[in-house]
């Protein structure tokens, strides 16, 4: 668990504490919720430069040989 020491403006401070948003449940959905917006539009941004950049698509044997290797991966990592 982490402490947080946070400097508001009185009155802030004052709607805050009066609607609940003060409480550590509330600031946690609070920060949450943030995080999740910031994700979205972080998301946003790549979807649209992959839009204006499309990558070229991939042949039957580029897409085969990600397949091949991605299975190699797999047997090293289970040490067969």
């Amino acid at each position: 668990m982490t402490t947080l020491e946070v400097d508001l403006p009185e009155s802030l401070a004052k709607e805050a504490r009066a609607a609940g948003l003060l409480a550590p449940e509330a600031l946690g959905r609070l920060l949450r919720e943030a995080l999740r917006a910031k994700r979205v539009q972080r998301l946003g941004a790549v979807r649209e430069k992959l839009a204006a950049e499309p990558l070229p698509p991939m042949t039957p044997e580029e897409i085969q040989a990600e397949i091949d290797a991605y299975r190699a991966q797999l047997r090293r990592a289970s040490g067969a």
